[in-house]
């Protein structure tokens, strides 16, 4: 499973707020609510955020197992 949480505190240390990455970077709300709920995003948002905060991917999202899919 792909976490977006680490997302958060880089925008927070960076200073920037879902406002400004709306109205300023001309994000989609809708592309905020699936980085919130963890859900699959396009790499070009990615990419996006990446420049966005001048930061590396393994900065805002992390792979951890699901518990669901081991193998037993």
């Amino acid at each position: 499973m792909i976490s977006y949480d680490n997302l958060w505190n880089v925008m927070k240390e960076k200073g920037i707020s879902q406002y400004a990455l709306i109205k300023k970077h001309h994000i989609s709300p809708a592309q905020i609510t699936r980085l919130k709920r963890n859900e699959s995003v396009s790499t070009n948002t990615i990419d996006t955020f990446c420049r966005i905060l001048e930061c590396e991917v393994g900065d805002i999202m992390k792979y951890t197992k699901d518990k669901n899919s081991e193998e037993t």
